[in-house]
């Protein structure tokens, strides 16, 4: 065997080994990242995000972290001194949806009948890939008729006998 041969033979192996090692290499971060986590946000971080996540009520469309407006200022103090009090993102939230109603949220509630912005576009496309499948099925079954004229056409008990006898005396004259 040549060195030629060994070179090919390297080469034709090397895409088998790249897909195990790339997806080892991606488990191994993601591991990694699974273990170590995110760094504890600050509290100024915190405020940030609860604030994100609520409309300011004054301001159209704004969040309060975002909104220039007295009430949001207050709104992100309030966030800051509960959480210093050591109240969760979620009690804060809930506080804010008692004072100010559901449409405090920037986004909607899961449960109830907000939830259905989250769950409904993942119905319709079930009923969709369903309906695609019946529908596939049903087309794949149907048997397709044959154009006019294509395979054999229909014949009568008497033509098919006379088919038969020109085809015996077609071979009784054949040579050989």
């Amino acid at each position: 065997m040549n060195a030629a041969g060994t070179l090919w033979r390297v080469r034709a192996g090397l895409p088998r080994l790249l897909v195990p090692i790339a997806l080892a290499a991606g488990l191994a971060t993601l591991v990694i990242v699974a273990v170590g986590g995110h760094p504890p946000a600050s509290q100024a971080q915190q405020v940030q995000q609860i604030a994100a996540g609520l409309h300011c009520p004054i301001c159209k469309d704004l969040s309060v972290a975002d909104s220039p407006a007295p009430l949001a200022q207050q709104m992100r103090q309030e966030i800051a001194a509960k959480l210093g009090a050591g109240e969760s993102a979620d009690q804060i939230r809930a506080g804010f949806v008692a004072a100010y109603g559901p449409s405090v949220l920037m986004s909607p509630p899961r449960q109830g009948v907000a939830g259905a912005a989250y769950y409904l576009p993942l119905l319709v496309l079930a009923a969709g890939l369903m309906a695609a499948f019946t529908t596939l099925r049903r087309w794949l079954r149907t048997p397709q008729p044959d154009p006019p004229g294509a395979g054999s056409p229909h014949l009568s008990a008497s033509q098919r006998r006379a088919v038969a006898k020109a085809v015996a005396r077609l071979r009784e004259e054949e040579p050989g």
